[in-house]
């Protein structure tokens, strides 16, 4: 099979196309036929030696957490999977050597999940780390919901920074789908157009001197969740537009590794802050946003692509660097590496 590996960490020239043998899955696990593959920050990041640093866990490793496909064989001790199955794959890399930037990979079954009919293998590989993200972010208010269901979130206000984003917009989707009034901050009125497609009842331009106000006009009582992707910057925002007990879910260090927070307004409204990585969050948590999303799906409330709000950005499996770069660039949107024919 033709499979992306690297063997030191680095700029995305450190990765190459090579050919390595098909392995067999062992107990608990299954192979999967890899149609495409979702590239994330965290893919990047581990590659350029944030994650592993100067050494590497595994003498070689091939990336990318998240993917879609058709599983190919099925190790033993395996309920609900079979060959032939269509699924999306989420952390197929996490602490393993094997990602979905290659033609077959072996992955647990665990985060193997079956893909409802008619959604698109696109969507299957746009999942993963961002909506999964997305699900925990939701779920986190001390008052719930822990889950997401239809009306889960009725008559709660949420408030999603960077909604033109991959997790922004797995967010705006599953909040509307769970039933909440949804608001996004923007910095263009071209990234506005792209969270209202997602579904995103309001936005709002950061970079607006009013900003608070506005939100505060759309929200009187404050904003009960916000999934923040840049506290350092946003802090003082945040701060201001908080409904009592809101909770602030911080995913990501957009904007540096420090924020100042102002006490006084977090203390006035008993504000939570929730900072959550989806690697650590434990097998419950991840089994849930499994389930949840699926279920979203089959209701066809996570649709991808320009039209809604989440432009695709397509390379080939051999320029699987390209693909990195261009997260790494932040391209607007989901990249996507093209691995095989449906």
């Amino acid at each position: 099979m033709r499979s992306i590996v690297y063997t030191r960490t680095g700029d995305p020239s450190v990765l190459e196309l090579v050919e390595r043998p098909v392995a067999d899955p062992g107990a608990g696990e299954v192979r999967v036929r890899i149609v495409a593959s979702g590239v994330n920050p965290t893919d990047w990041k581990a590659r350029a030696g944030g994650t592993y640093g100067e050494g590497l866990p595994f003498p070689e490793i091939t990336p990318n957490q998240d993917g879609s496909g058709v599983v190919d064989a099925v190790g033993p001790d395996v309920d609900g999977l079979a060959v032939g199955d269509r699924v999306w794959l989420f952390m197929a890399a996490a602490s393993r050597p094997t990602g979905t930037a290659q033609e077959f990979t072996v992955v647990p079954a665990e985060r193997v999940v079956p893909l409802p009919d008619g959604v698109s293998f696109d969507v299957g590989a746009s999942l993963g780390v961002p909506a999964m993200t997305a699900h925990r972010a939701l779920t986190v208010h001390e008052d719930g919901p822990s889950r997401l269901a239809p009306g889960s979130l009725a008559g709660r206000t949420v408030l999603v920074a960077g909604g033109a984003g991959a997790v922004g917009h797995a967010a705006i989707q599953l909040a509307v789908w769970a039933g909440a009034t949804v608001i996004s901050t923007v910095s263009s009125d071209a990234k506005a157009a792209l969270a209202t497609s997602a579904g995103a009842h309001h936005t709002v331009n950061y970079r607006s001197d009013d900003a608070a106000a506005q939100i505060k006009e759309i929200a009187p009582d404050g904003v009960d969740i916000v999934v923040e992707v840049s506290i350092p910057q946003n802090a003082d925002l945040v701060a201001e537009v908080l409904a009592n007990h809101g909770v602030v879910s911080i995913y990501a260090n957009n904007g540096g590794d420090a924020a100042t927070l102002p006490i006084r307004p977090n203390m006035t409204v008993n504000a939570r802050y929730q900072f959550l990585l989806l690697y650590t969050i434990g097998d419950a948590a991840l089994q849930a946003a499994a389930e949840d999303v699926t279920a979203a799906l089959r209701d066809d409330a996570l649709p991808v692509g320009e039209e809604h709000g989440l432009p695709l950005t397509r390379f080939p499996l051999e320029d699987t660097a390209g693909a990195h770069a261009a997260v790494e660039a932040d391209t607007v949107g989901k990249v996507l590496v093209e691995v095989a024919a449906e």
